[in-house]
């Protein structure tokens, strides 16, 4: 028998234990754990993350990552019935979809919302995030357009990650609506086709 031990297999994180890390260290921010530089540095690492034991080296150090850490056992090392470094959120907060077609409307993402889902063909909507961004908020806005796009309003101090495929389209973020992360940050998703939304500056609250 070998006295070389066995290598793990290493297993591929999803998109929901990104953004489990992005609302962690989101968190951290609001807490004052992390400076808005570490923030901006940790939240562009946990966007390339392809492995599930790649979360430890951005959370370990944050109370509020705990639970995404892997179970250790006597000797320190990863438990062998954690299959994965990252459980499911134990509380999901309310998701949205919406469909725009030949038409546009008002939309007032809600407080509370982590994902709101919209596929617009020669459309668009106006939609407003002033209410629900926040420091520690993270909120992804899935928009898949085709000829069509979105005006996207935010308040000040919210980043904005776009992540977007793109084919002879592209969103626009205008410089006034780059912020810090320090009012929470902003994921853009979607498959765009001659299309593109626009991300602007909310200056004022709506009623």
């Amino acid at each position: 028998m070998s006295d070389h031990p066995v290598p793990r297999k290493r297993v591929r994180a999803s998109d929901e234990e990104r953004d489990a890390v992005l609302s962690v260290l989101q968190q951290a921010h609001a807490a004052g754990r992390l400076s808005v530089e570490e923030l901006g540095e940790r939240q562009d690492l946990a966007l390339q993350i392809r492995y599930t034991d790649e979360v430890s080296d951005l959370v370990e150090d944050l109370p509020e990552g705990s639970h995404l850490l892997p179970t250790l056992g006597a000797a320190g090392a990863p438990s062998p019935s954690v299959r994965s470094a990252v459980p499911p959120p134990v509380a999901a907060s309310p998701e949205s979809v919406s469909m725009s077609v030949m038409s546009g409307k008002t939309v007032d993402i809600a407080p509370g919302t982590v994902l709101y889902r919209n596929f617009a063909w020669w459309g668009g909507d106006d939609i407003y995030l002033g209410d629900a961004m926040g420091p520690g908020v993270v909120i992804t806005l899935e928009l898949h357009c085709i000829m069509a796009g979105h005006n996207i309003y935010v308040p000040e101090g919210v980043r904005v990650i776009d992540e977007s495929l793109a084919i002879m389209a592209g969103n626009d973020v205008d410089g006034e609506a780059k912020g810090d992360g320090s009012n929470g940050t902003l994921v853009i998703k979607g498959f765009l086709w001659w299309a593109g939304s626009d991300v602007k500056l909310q200056r004022q609250q709506r009623n």
